[in-house]
């Protein structure tokens, strides 16, 4: 049984592991949903659950309660991380953050182009967000895979431009996936932003009162028709990101709490636990910013549970015949392979091209340093979370979500294959593209 543990602790260690859970639960999805254990898989996923009491509650089924419910602690995550980049990560200078801010853009803008194009005038307009977003866990994966044949400042750059594709991502959601809104539900969500803020600037340093107040704002926002994720980015941004108190003075203080903590030992001497907890906690609530925190203890149950929890519930596309026939003749999986497959990449690159031919001519590119970039941007085509998220916000029809999602999925793979294979062509030379050869920041 030690073994077993600790073979599973190693496991989740590994850079590589959320991408196989993910792998796994797709796979685990689309077997049982194309075997007879189909009618349990959904049966399952329609089985309702109530939130609440009396005449104030939410009931909903479990493929809702996974969409709107879970995927908020991830949207929460994802702002946390965003908010921690624009602060003090790679998104806050400039220099640093151009040329991934702009390569995200383009590589946005671009599949959503080729998506409307597809299907402009036909009922699948809806989705024209589908192509745009990244799926950074499945991405990260398969670098993993590479290991260290990929530098660092690549990493560096692929991550970033899966956080500002998250963070359109959102806005995208925010402005164009809400139906009619129920405006007393939204007072309360403003309110609740309101006391958040409140929190934020009298530096409340505890979380619980910003997740109580952050569930309440979920509630709000869920039932004023505003897409629930929403709260969790909310939140986020309101939760404080100060630096952390320097070493010195957070030995200094943890010591004086162990001597308090000693001498409250001794019945002889007049000092009690309390005072020794006090300095313990404090030090351990200091060393590091309540952001910091919570993006900590929400890495795991995210990465680990949640996201592959909404890939077994999204995943399990039919695979009908006719249905795949039909998927192949419509506009829909066209514009959704394109978009990810072709759109993605031709947007990223666009994006750099622009930068070095008019603003950045003394950066070197050469043959290695495009292959590399063609290998990230093919990568980025790997759109499956987000995609199948934005799916389920665009259409009701639960054919046409089946049709997307067989387009998601394809173009998923060959961009994870694809990506793969140009990255390892890409880093046969090591010496080639390093930061210096590069001039890009690690």
């Amino acid at each position: 049984m030690n073994k077993l543990s600790k073979a599973w602790s190693d496991f989740l260690h590994k850079d590589s592991a959320t991408g196989i859970l993910l792998i796994i639960a797709t796979l685990s999805a689309l077997i049982v949903a194309n075997t007879p254990l189909r009618t349990y898989y959904q049966a399952v996923m329609h089985l309702n659950f109530n939130l609440g009491f009396d005449s104030l509650y939410i009931s909903q089924s479990l493929h809702h309660w996974v969409n709107d419910g879970l995927m908020s602690l991830f949207f929460l995550l994802v702002g946390l991380e965003i908010k921690s980049e624009l602060k003090f990560g790679r998104l806050r200078s400039f220099k640093s953050a151009v040329f991934p801010v702009v390569a995200a853009v383009t590589g946005a803008i671009v599949p959503a182009l080729i998506y409307f194009a597809f299907n402009r005038g036909t009922e699948y307009i809806d989705g024209w967000a589908i192509p745009m977003a990244t799926d950074i866990a499945f991405v990260i994966g398969v670098l993993a895979i590479l290991g260290s044949r990929i530098p660092s400042w690549a990493k560096v750059f692929i991550t970033t431009i899966a956080v500002v594709d998250d963070l359109i991502a959102v806005l995208v959601i925010a402005f164009f996936y809400t139906d009619q809104i129920y405006w007393p539900s939204l007072a309360i969500a403003l309110g609740c932003t309101l006391v958040l803020l409140l929190f934020n600037f009298r530096k409340e340093n505890r979380l619980a009162p910003y997740l109580f107040v952050g569930f309440i704002l979920w509630w709000a926002v869920l039932s004023s028709g505003i897409h629930a994720t929403i709260a969790g980015v909310i939140l986020a941004f309101t939760i404080p990101l100060n630096r952390e108190w320097e070493l010195d003075k957070i030995k200094n203080f943890a010591k004086r709490g162990f001597k308090l903590f000693l001498r409250a030992k001794d019945v002889t001497l007049d000092t009690t636990s309390s005072q020794a907890h006090y300095f313990l906690e404090k030090t351990q609530r200091e060393m590091e910013s309540p952001l910091k925190r919570l993006e900590r203890k929400l890495h795991g149950p995210v990465y680990f549970f949640i996201m592959p929890l909404f890939a077994f519930v999204n995943a399990g596309v039919v695979f009908d015949p006719e249905i795949i026939n039909e998927a192949f003749h419509i506009p829909i999986t066209w514009g959704t392979i394109l978009g990810l497959l072709v759109g993605k990449p031709v947007g990223i690159l666009l994006g750099i091209w622009i930068l070095l031919k008019f603003f950045y001519k003394e950066m070197p590119s050469s043959k290695e340093v495009w292959s590399l970039f063609l290998g990230i941007a093919l990568l980025c085509g790997i759109g499956f979370t987000m995609s199948l998220f934005i799916v389920n916000l665009s259409f009701e029809d639960n054919l046409i979500r089946e049709e997307a999602k067989m387009g998601i999925l394809v173009a998923s793979l060959l961009s994870g294959v694809l990506g793969y294979y140009v990255l390892r062509y890409a880093t046969r030379f090591p010496t080639e593209i390093t930061v210096e050869k590069t001039g890009m920041k690690s």
